[in-house]
């Protein structure tokens, strides 16, 4: 089975340089789409940073939410819209946007802006099928603005000096790849069972919505084009069939709260007091962060559902088999049955052998034996907080290239999110197909 891929958008940096003008005398002006966690985290970033950003308008449906962002960031109440699209269609108020609302609206999002001229900063994935995602890049190259899709992993310093190491040849040439995405039983439960990502129909396919930042991740390290993949997954264990004998449609009613691993009330409530992922969960469930909300989110919210109970039904476990022009291959797992931890890989090369986890890089050399311990510390940025790192440098990369006028900061531009997202799609069709996906003509 072959895909056939677009021909590449041409230059694409020579583009990126075209696009991105000279350096801005005043402060960069930004616009947001869409205030859930994602916008209003790469908002704050952005406004709170040490390149004057000015936060000029805020489109958000959740009118709190809206209204404590925009307080935050001093966004005037006549910049402030229920509706994205009214934002859009109104005269142009920022140098760039942010679009981070749903997945199925990226495609009008980005035709709709790019018409505008904002230069945009899109949340992954860029769009939910093959034909969207080249529109949106065609959009983007057509109105000569500078799109960069939320590639967050390549931005962290870890990534920076995997980078650097596999580049320099350390380990001689890359021949295989092992990677992890332990998603974590919790955060697959919170988003994928319970939440916005739990359905194709409403988002897509969990490999695309999850994890296309690995798989860009992995091209991005390998440095070459994907030939051909390959990939096994289902849904195993999130269905009605698995539920507990005495369990109920919610949590707040069952009896077996005290020992079911995947109970609401040990998350969510537990938010309240401690920070880390579980705030940010309970963030997300609940309208503000106060016993009444949570209890209001628990009882008649999406959140508070059984999870063999719910409505989901993207797989919790896939396998993704890769392989590279010129024959290196890769091997990527992506699961829900994990503790909430970064994310581990291996890179065999023909000369030493990388190991790392999101922080620490262990270099084994063959020639001389010995071990190289390599610590990135991220300033303690877990899993679940910042990608380590890679939001903020993401959002520090974005906000430099367009005030300094310096595109050479952004690792990606339009085209080349097109095709790491093009291999995502011929993954899943892989999976769903049980055959080996050949993409032909891969830039």
């Amino acid at each position: 089975m072959t895909v056939t891929q677009p021909a590449p958008i041409a230059t694409e940096f020579t583009n990126l340089h075209r696009h991105i003008g000279r350096p801005l005398g005043r402060p960069l002006t930004l616009a947001v789409a869409g205030a859930g966690a994602r916008g209003s985290g790469y908002a704050l970033l952005a406004a709170e940073g040490d390149i004057p950003v000015r936060i000029t308008a805020l489109a958000e449906p959740r009118t709190g939410r809206r209204d404590q962002l925009a307080a935050r960031l001093g966004v005037p109440a006549e910049h402030c819209h229920d509706d994205w699209r009214e934002l859009a269609a109104g005269p142009r108020v920022a140098d760039a946007v942010v679009i981070a609302v749903q997945d199925a609206q990226h495609l009008e999002a980005a035709e709709q802006f790019t018409a505008r001229g904002y230069d945009i900063l899109l949340e992954k994935p860029m769009a939910t099928t093959v034909d969207e995602v080249d529109r949106i890049a065609a959009a983007a190259e057509a109105a000569g603005v500078s799109l960069t899709v939320c590639h967050v992993m390549r931005y962290s310093p870890y990534s920076v000096r995997v980078k650097e190491i596999v580049a320099s040849g350390r380990i001689g040439d890359v021949v295989s790849v092992q990677h992890l995405e332990p998603i974590g039983y919790w955060h697959y439960a919170h988003s994928y069972v319970r939440g916005n990502w739990r359905r194709e129909d409403t988002s897509s396919f969990m490999l695309l919505t999850k994890t296309c930042h690995d798989i860009d991740w992995i091209g991005h390290i390998v440095g070459r084009p994907v030939e051909a993949v390959s990939s096994f997954g289902s849904l195993s264990h999130f269905r009605p069939e698995n539920a507990p004998e005495g369990s109920t449609d919610r949590c707040v009613t069952c009896p077996l709260n005290d020992t079911c691993a995947y109970s609401a009330l040990k998350l969510y409530p537990v938010g309240l007091r401690e920070g880390g992922v579980k705030r940010y969960f309970t963030r997300i469930a609940a309208d503000e962060l106060t016993e009444d909300a949570v209890e209001r989110a628990l009882t008649d919210g999406p959140y508070g559902r059984c999870v063999y109970r719910s409505d989901n039904d993207v797989v919790d476990h896939q396998v993704v088999t890769l392989v590279y022009e010129g024959g290196a291959t890769a091997a990527f797992t992506a699961t829900a049955f994990t503790p909430q931890e970064n994310r581990h890989t291996k890179i065999f090369g023909t000369r030493g052998q990388l190991s790392g986890d999101g922080r620490h890089i262990e270099v084994y050399d063959f020639t001389t034996d010995e071990r190289t311990v390599i610590d990135t510390d991220n300033g303690g940025a877990g899993a679940a907080e910042g990608h380590g790192g890679g939001d903020a440098g993401l959002v520090a990369a974005f906000v430099r290239a367009h005030h300094q006028g310096r595109p050479e900061l952004l690792l990606t531009g339009a085209g080349e999110s097109r095709d790491s997202h093009r291999v995502v799609f011929a993954a899943e069709q892989a999976r769903r197909s049980g055959r080996v996906v050949v993409l032909a003509g891969t830039a």
